[in-house]
């Protein structure tokens, strides 16, 4: 792992130029006085069981993005609650050659919809375009938030459908539907009457990315709040916005899963401020 050598944090995945958690986090860290810790590395998912034995004897905490949240399993000795019920992590603490794993995506969607939306997960009808290892944490907490129901589409239905067995297994009674994301007569349903649209698939990290689904649903729904995980302008924010659709990008949820991250590290209550101040610096 050449390059790493005064790193004792990182976030990890293919592709991870992308990601500003090493601005975000490390000003956490200064905060407190504890320097720059924290940095970035591309990991091939094949290596992923080489890059565990590094980080057992090499760092304190890893933080992981697509598409390493659920190959990372094998290789945790320990796993929270929240994390071993949607079996995805995103979060790793290591102490003494141990690595426990840790899921903050579900603090960090909330965290995102208060701050951008002025809205708790509560009794919100939510849409979801994505089954992954974000997906999963997402489902979970609209779940335990007791949100009124949830659309998962996927572009790999069977995906969705498991996905959605295991959250039912979690919350029986609770609301759920599955679609593919080309089903527009299902989707389109779902949308008409949701709160809440969150896109946590991959696509828009790269410009070229086309959207996740028709955008011409967003027209069923004047009062859709249109949430994006990327946090660039994607064709789906670009085309809520010209709606008039209340969007936000997923800078917020980076800040407040990224605060759990660092207050698992440290102990110490993560300095929000500062993070969301971090997230702007040039790399």
């Amino acid at each position: 792992m050449a390059g790493t050598e005064q790193i004792e944090y990182l976030v990890i995945g293919d592709p991870v130029a992308h990601s500003r958690s090493p601005q975000m986090q490390n000003a956490a860290f200064e905060f407190y006085g504890m320097g720059s810790p924290y940095g970035k590395l591309r990991v091939d998912p094949a290596k992923i069981g080489e890059f565990a034995e590094y980080a057992r004897t090499r760092l304190k905490g890893v933080n992981l993005t697509v598409p390493h949240k659920q190959v990372i399993l094998p290789f945790v000795d320990e796993l929270s609650p929240g994390a071993a019920a949607c079996r995805s992590v995103n979060t790793l603490k290591i102490e003494k050659n141990r690595i426990f794993g840790f899921s903050t995506d579900g603090a960090g969607i909330s965290g995102a919809v208060r701050e951008n939306f002025g809205l708790e997960l509560e009794d919100l009808h939510v849409v979801m375009l994505g089954a992954g290892g974000a997906a999963t944490a997402i489902a979970f907490e609209t779940a335990a938030r007791h949100s009124a129901s949830l659309t998962i589409a996927n572009r790999t239905l069977e995906k969705a459908r498991d996905l959605a067995g295991r959250v039912g297994s979690f919350a029986p009674g609770f609301a759920l539907e599955v679609c593919a994301l080309d089903d527009r007569e299902t989707l389109g349903r779902a949308l008409s009457r949701a709160d809440l649209l969150i896109q946590v698939t991959s696509l828009g990290l790269k410009e070229t990315d086309p959207a996740p689904m028709d955008l011409e649903l967003l027209e069923l729904n004047p009062k859709l709040r249109v949430f994006d995980a990327v946090y660039r302008e994607t064709p789906l924010l670009r085309a809520a916005r010209a709606l008039g659709l209340p969007a936000a990008d997923g800078r917020e949820m980076l800040i407040w899963q990224g605060a759990a991250s660092f207050e698992i590290w440290t102990g110490k209550p993560a300095p929000i401020e500062a993070m969301r101040a971090g997230f702007g610096r040039s790399g």
